[in-house]
This record gives C-alpha cells, sequence and structure tokens, in this order.
C-alpha cells in the first residue's frame, strides 16, 4: 500500500470524527434526532477509515494524529462554528499539539514511510 492512501484513509477518517463531533454538538444532548443520527452514521464512517489506516500505521501513532488533528480542527469548527471562544493558553497548546505530529511524522521511525 502507498503512503498517499494510507494517509488519504486517516484525512478521511479525521474529517468524518469531525462531521461527527460538530453534528454531536447540534445533537443537543441526542434530543435532535437528525443531528443524532449524522453523528452515529459520521463516526462509523470515521471508525472505519481509521481502523483501515491500522493495518500499515502502528495504532500508537495513527491514534496521535486521528485525535491530535481532530481536536485541532473541532476547536476551529467550535470558534467559526458555534461561537466558542479560545485564549492564548487554548490556542498555544492547539499548536503543541500542531508541533507534536509534525515531530511524530517527520522523524519518527514508527510511522509509515
Amino acid at each position: 500500500m502507498n503512503l498517499t492512501s494510507v494517509y488519504a484513509a486517516l484525512v478521511v477518517a479525521i474529517v468524518f470524527e469531525v462531521l461527527g463531533t460538530s453534528a454531536m454538538q447540534a445533537a443537543q444532548h441526542f434530543t435532535r434526532v437528525v443531528p443524532t443520527a449524522m453523528m452515529v452514521v459520521c463516526y462509523a464512517i470515521a471508525f472505519f477509515f481509521l481502523s483501515w489506516s491500522l493495518r500499515y500505521v502502528p495504532v500508537g501513532i495513527a491514534y496521535a494524529i486521528w485525535s491530535g488533528l481532530g481536536i485541532v480542527l473541532i476547536s476551529f469548527v467550535g470558534y467559526f462554528v458555534f461561537g466558542q471562544k479560545l485564549d492564548l493558553a487554548a490556542v498555544l497548546g492547539l499548536g503543541l499539539i500542531i508541533a507534536g505530529v509534525l515531530v511524530l511524522n517527520l522523524f519518527s521511525k514508527s510511522t509509515f514511510h
């Protein structure tokens, strides 16, 4: 399997995880049917593609990338879509998460290259 398709699957997993988490926010404690159904479908797709990437990427590395970038992206969605504020400490912490994902991908011999 080539690097592009493995990371493409991981990106798809991240996008659907962010969509699922956004739907969870919109579901308002599972009281709204459509966002709740969207959440379930999005998470199912996210976990399918995450599990597919685990055939080629170690679980710790794949999960770090998936969860780390998911945290950063959902923070931006929260800010721009749901009006949730980020203070300086939150922005710095998100920057550290991005830095950690970059270090894993650029310098670790554990990742798929």
